[in-house]
Order: C-alpha cells, then structure tokens, then sequence
C-alpha cells in the first residue's frame, strides 16, 4: 500500500483528501502544519508528500525546503497542493524541488488521486 503525508492546516479539506485517498487504496497521514508534518517524516516515510503552502507555524516553502535538505528525505515525491496559483509562487516551489503543483482550486478530488497515481 502506497503511504502518503499530506500537510493541510484546512480541517475540513484534510478530512476530505484522507477520505478519498484512503478509499483510493492510499495509506494516510494528516499534520497541521509543516514542523508537525517533519516530525511526522521520522516515524512515517511517505511515497509521495502533499504539500499546502499557507499553513501556520511553517509554511509550505519552508517546508519544501528542509525536507530538500536532508539526504534520508528529499528523494521523496512532493506535489503541491495550493490555492496560490501565481506564477511566481509555482516557479519559487518547482525551484525549491516540488515534483509537481496543482492549484486546489481548479481540480477535483478524482483529478488529484490521477496526479497522485501518476506520480507514485
């Protein structure tokens, strides 16, 4: 089973994805926030992180960031999942090392697992 970390400060959009992911045949964790979500990296190594940019306490940029700098981590896939689609918020995440971005806004649910399975 293909293990996911979704870091999403929405309470009601993370329900969401773990619900359908989960159904999808995904195993499914939820942080809060980017330091929860590298807290959680040392217990649960993901197939793919998916990653929001605006969460409290640490970002998804900075984020993105230290997972890139540690060498047991930054192999992992990670596809952004934001409501900041300006193009320079997509090229600083795609410079910082995302795999992928899809703006949440403009897709669906259905739309994110086939981006999820293509990438995994």
């Amino acid at each position: 089973m293909k293990k996911i970390l979704i870091a999403e400060d929405d309470k009601f959009l993370a329900s969401a994805y773990k619900l359908k992911l989960t159904k999808a045949g995904f195993e499914v964790m939820l942080a809060s926030d980017g330091n929860e979500m590298l807290l959680m990296l040392k217990s649960f190594v993901p197939d793919l992180i998916l990653l929001d940019l605006v969460m409290p306490v640490m970002d998804g940029f900075t984020t993105l960031g230290e997972i890139k700098l540690n060498e047991q981590y930054k192999k992992i896939p990670i596809l952004v999942a934001s409501n900041l689609g300006q193009k320079e918020d997509i090229d600083r995440a795609m410079e910082l090392g995302a795999s992928g971005f899809v703006v949440k806004s403009d897709m669906s649910l259905d739309d994110l697992i086939n981006k999820i399975n293509t990438m995994t």
